[in-house]
């Protein structure tokens, strides 16, 4: 697919804290780490030399969904040479829960236990193996009592971990009563796993005078840092987080990171030794949370032309023993219930279902993709209703001008490329006349059908909890010239400190090579945000952009008070510093300026502008801005097996003005194609006694490389974020997942060729699609 024309605004001028900015930053430079991950030079947690007399810690798990836990019987594992200690609540010194909002997830489980895989111990052993191997001989003694284990039974029991909200706007009763067509419908979406390559981890080291410096994998070192000092009655100051990369985390290692910290501080804290505890891929999937799966109801109300007029909405999510993130996660699926599409009568009910299930947490999205694909799923079931082609009737609903440019939350669209963007897709896939000869082929083709769909996503940028769009970073220049960068921000191979580097080497006018970066330190950078919500990029790079500029502005007033010239007049780029007196190498300007005791360091803080939000009402601006983008997505379906299988997928995403384009498209490829696993085959099955019966590779199946289809091409938008951003970009982590739904209704267009079939639930594994297939023929056994 060619690259679309310059739009309106492609050639806006850099804001004007981005004027030094552009050599670096925009270039399609090779991730920092990219060699080191190749050599394997590239140091995770678990590659940390451990120090002497070091120990291991593994879960002593729950094997009853719900029950009172009348005690463990550790002698066994005790016995075994080599095992060190159990730890239990008794043996944590500060609150026995964790230091979460709701304060309802204890440390340990005491008294009662409240799913299968809740952690009811530790073990302590000489080596990891020895760990596990005693953690399975412990017994625990337990009363089961009923369990809930889906979403009706929790809303027949109105079991919540939070109260219901509800989101109005107009009258969307008398609208759809007052609407010509109307239509009802019920469907349900599956979880997922994170399925993160490197599990969750953590090393406890103690230090003098009861500080603690833990090594972790955590997209959130401040609130693990905050967690330890609270479960170890200590002041935050005696504990230093530290995470240099991550091997994925995807949200679940932004709150879920924090229980292994905890616990192997805790193991640490009793022994005396420093701990590690690691866990294996089986007990990481039992324990942790996923994304949360939802059962949608809708009535809507429409036009014969599919103009929508009213909508009811029910979305009630499982969101397991605790609440966790459930709230904001929750939240977001309300304020992207709309998607791209204007709602005039909308009236949406969020129910935050209490299961006896992990607790369900963030996960790439946030709440959003579950908002999205029910609106998305309305539309493509009313253009089935009617007989028209779904994309004329998604492209009726769209957000337009006043008044049409209001969202549901109130906010005001002030940069809705949406028609523009889907319309250029539309026609560089060709959709019009590939929708043709698909239909052409299925009414020639009774066994092997296709189908083709084009889905967009407006997604909302900024944390929705308002006090977290801050963040803070440290820049320092030694008297060699080269510079070290440290900030908030966590790196798990989504780019985040590549494209710090670039900025601060373009704000400095040093080569990229002169710049390093350090591990995520809450010794260095107080109280920062997770790194989560697409954000990284837009308040850590600010951050340290402005950490940069301070330095490089030192230099250039040092240097125009010796040349006798104003400050402006200083350029530093290219390694060089440019005055009108002459040009200096950038270590030699460094190294006079250190000898007048110039200060060559600097912290930099940014929050973000312009937003605000009631989280009573659920209204105001919670974002800065809207990312946007659009997938045309062609599939094929075997009727006789429901297999399917993705065979083209063209992207046209926005990403503003691309910081690093190479970086960029990466995380839309890959976005898309867990978006695509969301939907298809990734499955979360657990028993009637609510043990998770997928908790392996050979049982939950993620994307493949052999599932990515050979005609898979990735435009970018080109024009620049219209509001003051770093660089003129957007974000670009969580939106492209969404994407993953054209799969979704391409499959359902496969399936509608066959006898006008309707899905209603995902993930669309081979068995749902023949369930779906077979159920209307009425065909049966005999």
């Amino acid at each position: 697919m060619n690259t679309p024309p310059a739009a309106q605004g492609a050639d806006r001028p850099l804001p004007a804290e981005d004027r030094h900015l552009g050599t670096i930053t925009g270039q399609s430079v090779a991730h920092e780490s990219a060699r080191a991950h190749i050599t394997g030079e590239a140091q995770y947690v678990d590659d940390i030399a451990l120090l002497e007399g070091s120990l291991h810690a593994a879960p002593v798990m729950s094997p009853v969904a719900h029950g009172h836990l009348r005690g463990i019987d550790a002698s066994a594992a005790l016995a075994l040479p080599g095992v060190i200690a159990v730890v239990t609540a008794a043996d944590v010194p500060g609150d026995g829960c964790f230091a979460t909002p709701a304060h309802d997830e204890p440390i340990l489980a005491t008294g009662q236990v409240l799913h299968v895989g809740q952690v009811v111990a530790l073990v302590v052993a000489t080596s990891h193996r020895l760990a596990l191997r005693a953690a399975r001989l412990v017994t625990c003694d337990i009363t089961p009592l009923p369990a809930i284990l889906s979403i009706e039974d929790a809303m027949a029991q109105q079991a919540y971990v939070l109260p219901p909200v509800r989101l109005q706007r107009g009258d969307a009763q008398a609208a759809i009563d007052a609407s010509p067509c109307t239509l009802a419908g019920e469907f349900r979406i599956g979880g997922q796993e994170h399925f993160y390559l490197e599990g969750q981890i953590a090393y406890a080291i103690g230090q003098e005078q009861q500080g603690w410096v833990v090594h972790v994998s955590s997209q959130h070192p401040g609130e693990i840092q905050h967690w330890i000092a609270h479960a170890l009655a200590l002041p935050q100051h005696a504990v230093q987080v530290q995470c240099r990369r991550m091997g994925g985390g995807f949200g679940g290692k932004e709150t879920q990171a924090g229980h292994v910290a905890v616990w192997a501080a805790l193991a640490a804290h009793k022994t005396g030794h420093p701990v590690k505890m690691r866990l294996d891929r089986d007990d990481d999937i039992m324990i942790t949370g996923k994304r949360h799966n939802y059962l949608y109801r809708y009535t809507v109300g429409f036009e014969p032309d599919g103009l929508l007029n009213g909508l009811q909405l029910m979305m009630a999510s499982q969101c397991g023993f605790s609440a966790d993130l459930s709230g904001p996660v929750n939240d977001r699926s309300v304020f992207h219930a709309d998607n791209a599409y204007y709602l005039a009568h909308v009236d949406i009910e969020s129910l935050r279902c209490r299961t006896n299930t992990q607790s369900n947490t963030a996960f790439r999205g946030f709440g959003g993709p579950q908002g999205v694909i029910a609106i998305e799923t309305i539309l493509g079931d009313i253009a089935h209703t009617l007989g028209l082609d779904p994309l004329d009737v998604r492209q009726r609903n769209l957000y337009g001008e006043a008044p049409r440019n209001v969202t549901h939350y109130g906010m005001e669209l002030e940069d809705n490329i949406a028609p523009q963007l889907i319309a250029q897709l539309a026609r560089d896939s060709d959709y019009r006349a590939r929708r043709e000869s698909v239909a052409a082929w299925n009414a020639a083709h009774p066994l092997l059908k296709r189908g083709l769909a084009i889905t967009p996503v407006k997604f909302g940028i900024s944390f929705t909890a308002t006090q977290f769009n801050q963040a803070g970073a440290l820049v320092s220049v030694y008297t060699d010239g080269s510079v070290l960068v440290n900030h908030g921000g966590t790196e798990m191979g989504q780019g985040l400190h590549t494209k710090v580097c670039q900025v601060v080497a373009d704000e400095l006018g040093v080569p990229l090579a002169r710049v390093r970066i350090s591990a995520s330190d809450t010794a260095r950078v107080p109280n920062a945000s997770a790194t989560a919500a697409s954000a990284g990029t837009d308040l850590n790079g600010r951050a340290a952009q402005a950490a940069a500029r301070t330095v490089r502005e030192r230099l250039a007033s040092f240097v125009a008070g010796r040349d006798g010239v104003q400050p402006d007049a200083v350029r530093l780029a290219g390694g060089q510093v440019h005055s009108p007196s002459g040009v200096r190498r950038f270590e030699d300007v460094v190294r006079e300026a250190y000898a007048a005791r110039v200060q060559l360091w600097s912290d930099g803080f940014y929050r973000t502008p312009k937003i605000h939000y009631d989280k009573q009402t659920l209204s105001g601006r919670p974002f800065y801005y809207f990312a946007y983008g659009a997938a045309c997505v062609e599939v094929a379906l075997d009727v006789l097996t429901g297999e399917s299988r993705v065979m083209a997928v063209d992207i046209l995403h926005d990403v503003g003005r691309s910081i690093n384009p190479a970086i960029d498209i990466g995380q839309i490829e890959g976005a898309f194609v867990q978006g695509m696993g969301w939907l298809t085959t990734e499955e979360l099955v657990w028993n009637e006694r609510g043990l998770l019966t997928t908790h392996a590779p050979s049982t939950y199946k993620i994307p493949t490389s052999g599932d990515v289809p050979e005609h898979f091409t990735v435009a970018l938008w080109p024009e620049a974020n219209p509001e003051s951003n770093l660089f003129g970009s957007k974000a670009v982590g969580e939106p492209p997942f969404m994407l993953g739904i054209a799969v979704y209704e391409a499959i359902r267009e496969a399936v509608a060729s066959v006898d006008g079939v309707r899905v209603s639930v995902a993930p669309c594994t081979p068995a749902v699609l023949l369930a779906a297939l077979n159920e209307p023929r009425g065909r049966s056994d005999d």
